[in-house]
């Protein structure tokens, strides 16, 4: 059998070894032959962040090592159908095992192109080796690494995903009761939680998880054994094939599975996070405006951002302007994926794998940015009290006054509506704000206002402690009803549900990576099987 050096990433790990190594036996935990062997190793990996790629993990399993783990399951595979004399299959294994082991070495050769793959193990196991690529061709190979890479990186797309809801949800828990400015057309509109304003992204990010699980069937399927578009008349075992390489299911139709799905597949892919940068910028344009105030109520903590070259007082969000600029390369990452996709026809190479290589690694930016957004959310500070006297400077709650009048005096909401727009127009003409407007001129607003319409009595229903208390950010907010309002109970009822959601989410992420190891594990043993002499 063969041993798995614990130094080695697990990509040359998972199938690393040395013809003398193939010689002897070692314990299965050193083999990476069991599950929770292969998940330790994914999960050392998963553990390291890496820029310029979505984990360690996903750096690690570059073209070589998908052709190491194709070339072990197409000699397991073809082996087990016949296609491999059994007089053959140790030899062509080890032929495999070494280019495998070669290129975990340093210097050693790591080819992107499946022939000189192949001649390595040609050089070492004879020409009799290439009967691992009956019935195959670039085609279906790297059909299937690109929706095996697709997988591993939207996987962790996904944890990163997970973890700035979780942020979110955190944050969201502590300012269940904290009183803020909610805006549409970029005017102050209504008072809101913060926990409110968090949880509506919170709930926009699990529709992209919905999104994702939604796409998983359709990338989890293996193009492997289609050759470049019509089969072969080698008689693969392409179930048997898809299950050692982690695949739930095949690309059915050859010509889809490596001339189409290549299209709409990977572009679904790369859309979702697309859709989540738009927000993400969206986010963080709220969190910038706030360095547009000369008394913010949220800001990043000191140390998170830089100070001007020439500007003592400026203390730059430079973390806050990195997101962005990602939430943007994200959005024009997948806009080139699809542009490289349009007017193109089928079998050729302008659309294959953009949403992966080259410039438009939209899940290499994707993960950076939701970290970097999980960053800023993380380091900011809230000023309750000065998020409140924001709100009071203004007339956010005026509609709860026409609101107030009808629900609980029955004037008609007209009417209440013409009363508090009077007030507020006096008011702004006046220099008052609703702790400061007399309670005498909303007695006589209201009176003028009954003289148009002529509905119920000149006299306004509303005593002064009730006037005042109708205009209070907070009274408004606490007296909201109804499902998905930003009334504190509801809110942390809406919390308990999203925590819940979030939870199967991360469950989901963590049974498709146990799948994965599992395969990897199968794959480990069979092919281990075939290295005894």
């Amino acid at each position: 059998m063969f041993k798995l050096s614990p130094s080695l990433t697990i990509a040359a790990a998972a199938c690393a070894m040395t013809l003398a190594q193939a010689q002897s036996f070692t314990t299965v935990e050193d083999q990476c032959r069991t599950e929770a062997a292969c998940r330790s190793e994914m999960d050392k990996l998963l553990a390291q962040r890496v820029r310029g790629a979505t984990s360690a993990l996903t750096l690690s399993q570059d073209y070589f090592y998908w052709f190491g783990r194709i070339n072990m399951a197409s000699t397991v595979a073809n082996v087990e159908r016949g296609i491999i004399p059994k007089n053959l299959a140790g030899p062509i294994a080890r032929g495999v095992a070494f280019s495998i082991n070669q290129g975990a070495r340093p210097g050693g050769q790591r080819p992107t192109d499946v022939l000189q793959t192949e001649k390595i193990i040609t050089d070492a196991a004879g020409p009799e080796a290439t009967l691992i690529h009956s019935g195959r061709s670039r085609q279906d190979m790297h059909s299937t690494i690109a929706m095996a890479q697709t997988r591993t990186e939207l996987l962790d797309f996904t944890d990163d995903l997970n973890t700035l809801r979780a942020q979110l949800l955190a944050m969201a828990d502590q300012h269940v009761e904290t009183f803020v400015p909610s805006y549409t057309n970029g005017v102050q509109a209504n008072p809101i939680s913060l926990g409110h304003y968090l949880l509506a992204y919170c709930d926009s990010f699990t529709r992209d998880a919905e999104r994702i699980r939604q796409a998983w069937p359709r990338i989890d399927r293996s193009a492997l054994g289609t050759a470049v578009l019509a089969n072969s008349s080698w008689p693969l075992d392409r179930p048997r094939l898809a299950d050692l390489l982690g695949f739930s299911a095949l690309a059915v139709n050859g010509y889809d599975a490596t001339q189409i799905s290549q299209f709409d597949v990977g572009l679904e892919a790369a859309l979702i996070p697309a859709s989540i940068a738009l927000r993400i910028g969206s986010l963080m344009q709220d969190v910038h405006v706030q360095y547009h105030q000369t008394r913010p109520w949220m800001l990043l903590a000191p140390g998170r951002t830089y100070t001007s070259s020439s500007m003592p007082q400026k203390a730059n969000p430079g973390v806050i302007q990195n997101t962005r600029a990602l939430a943007s390369d994200v959005v024009s990452s997948a806009q080139a994926s699809m542009l490289r996709a349009h007017n193109v026809t089928p079998g050729m190479i302008d659309y294959k794998y953009t949403w992966l290589n080259g410039g438009a690694r939209t899940f290499v930016l994707g993960t950076q940015m939701l970290r970097d957004a999980t960053d800023v959310m993380a380091s900011l500070r809230i000023d309750a009290k000065r998020a409140l006297e924001e709100l009071e400077s203004d007339w956010t709650t005026s509609m709860e006054l026409a609101e107030t009048l009808q629900r609980e005096h029955a004037i008609p909401f007209r009417v209440g509506h013409h009363f508090a727009s009077e007030i507020v127009l006096h008011a702004r003409q006046h220099g008052l704000l609703p702790k400061t407007f007399p309670y005498a001129d909303a007695v006589r607003i209201y009176a003028e206002a009954h003289a148009k319409y002529q509905v119920g009595s000149p006299k306004l229903p509303l005593d002064e402690a009730a006037f005042r208390r109708t205009l209070s950010p907070e009274a408004m907010v606490r007296s909201r009803v109804g499902i998905g309002g930003p009334q504190p109970a509801e809110v942390r009822r809406m919390l308990g549900e999203a925590r819940t959601v979030l939870a199967s989410d991360q469950q989901w992420v963590q049974d498709r990576r146990q799948r994965l190891a599992q395969s990897e594990a199968k794959l480990n043993r069979a092919f281990a099987e075939l290295l005894v002499p």
